[in-house]
Parts: structure tokens; C-alpha cells; sequence
């Protein structure tokens, strides 16, 4: 999936009200971008953070900068648009592009389901059960090489963990799938500090018949693809 528009680099200045971010373009104007990602963003935000935003002209958006990357320097990126993942991944499952699911030829996002919820991707295909598929996007790195879910405590989270357990019981199928939005990183696990709840959540949802799928994608300021299966390790 390519950006819309060419991005451009940047200094972050200081992240607040989640959504909105105040940067230093290498011209020396400051400016206010939009912050497409409602979690901690821990560790991804800190002050003077080489960062790549998009500019857009667009009359229909309040403001004509959206930070899309984190730059770490040598070549690694994080994407912190948490809607990325879904709107590549939509593209790549109609494509057969993920193994586990590339029997399933019809891909339909957020579909109602549960307990007032939306499923990301119902997946159906002919002599299958659907597949509900949940996508998670994976930021957080404390340790070189491992990316950790969630960055913070997550109560929606955790329903959704319970909400694709009913499914299995239901007969249908159902996978959790971490995105790890970064190139730094060769496996992923659970931030079980950070969020107990969602741990334990996890551990009766993989006991109930839940999948669980991880994949890292290749990011460039030129845009986000996805790469190859990582392990994962619950912890």
C-alpha cells in the first residue's frame, strides 16, 4: 500500500489530546498533525523524534498534516496509523496473500458481530467455516528485536478476545492477527505488565480454539507492505 502523497520529514515537537501532534519541519515552520492512533504510542513519541508526516490538501479534514511514520534511523521505521493494517490487509486477504487464510475468496470488513462489536474481515468461502479475523497493530518494542502487544491496558481488547471465543464455539472460525507495524523486530509477545487483564483474556481465548497469526511489514516513506509470519510467544 503506497501514501497517498509523498511524506515528509519532520521533528516531533510534542503529542497531545491523542490525536493531535505539533512538529518541526526541516524548513523550520511548525505545524499540527493529525494522530491517526489512539493508543499510549509508548516510546514513539518522544520529544525531537524523527518522524514522516503526509500532506494533504483536502478541504473535508480539519488539518492538512497526518503523521504517518517513526523514523529510528539505519533503515527502521514504525507506522503509527493504526488504520493501516486494515486498509492493506484488505487487499492482500482478496488476494490470498496470507497462507492460513488464502483458501477463503470473499472478504467483507467490519461486519456487526458480538456483543455490539464490528469483526475487521469476515471471511467466507465454499465447504468453510467463516473466519473472523481481528487485526491488532503492533508498536511497542521495550526489548531490541521483540514487538509487544498492547502498549497500554485495553478493556475493548479483551472483549474482542471473548468475542471471537463465542465464535469458535459457534462452529466458525476465528484468529487474532498482530500486525507489527515495525522493521526492527523478529518476534512478538504479550506486554503482560502492562496489561494483565488482556493476558489472561488472551490465554482463554487461545484455550478456546482461538488462532493467533503474526506478521511484520515492510515501511518506507514510500508506503507499507506486508513481509512474512513472525513467532509469537505468549510469555
Amino acid at each position: 500500500m503506497r501514501f497517498q502523497t509523498d511524506l515528509i520529514p519532520a521533528r516531533l515537537i510534542r503529542r497531545y489530546k491523542r490525536f493531535l501532534a505539533d512538529c518541526r519541519l526541516d524548513d523550520g515552520r511548525e505545524i499540527t498533525a493529525h494522530v491517526a492512533n489512539p493508543g499510549s504510542m509508548l516510546g514513539l513519541a518522544d520529544p525531537d523524534q524523527r518522524i514522516w508526516l503526509e500532506p494533504n490538501d483536502d478541504p473535508k479534514r480539519k488539518l492538512n498534516w497526518a503523521w504517518r511514520l517513526v523514523d529510528h534511523g539505519g533503515g527502521h521505521f514504525t507506522g503509527v496509523d493504526t488504520g493501516v493494517p486494515n486498509r492493506m490487509l484488505r487487499g492482500v486477504l482478496a488476494a490470498g496473500g496470507v497462507a492460513p487464510l488464502a483458501a477463503y475468496d470473499t472478504v467483507r470488513p467490519e461486519v456487526k458481530y458480538g456483543g455490539n462489536s464490528r469483526i475487521d474481515f469476515l471471511l467466507s468461502g465454499p465447504a468453510l467455516p467463516d473466519a473472523y479475523v481481528e487485526v491488532k497493530s503492533v508498536t511497542l518494542s521495550r526489548r531490541p528485536g521483540l514487538a509487544e502487544f498492547p502498549d497500554s491496558v485495553t478493556a475493548r481488547g479483551a472483549k474482542h478476545l471473548a468475542e471471537l471465543s463465542a465464535m469458535v464455539a459457534a462452529g466458525h472460525r476465528a484468529v487474532m492477527f498482530y500486525l507489527v507495524q515495525r522493521t526492527d523486530c523478529a518476534s512478538v509477545t504479550l506486554a503482560r505488565d502492562l496489561d494483565p487483564g488482556y493476558a489472561r483474556a488472551f490465554e482463554a481465548a487461545q484455550a478456546a480454539g482461538v488462532e493467533v497469526l503474526a506478521y511484520d511489514c515492510a515501511i518506507s516513506p514510500e508506503g507499507v507492505t506486508l513481509r512474512a509470519p513472525l513467532p509469537f510467544h505468549p510469555g
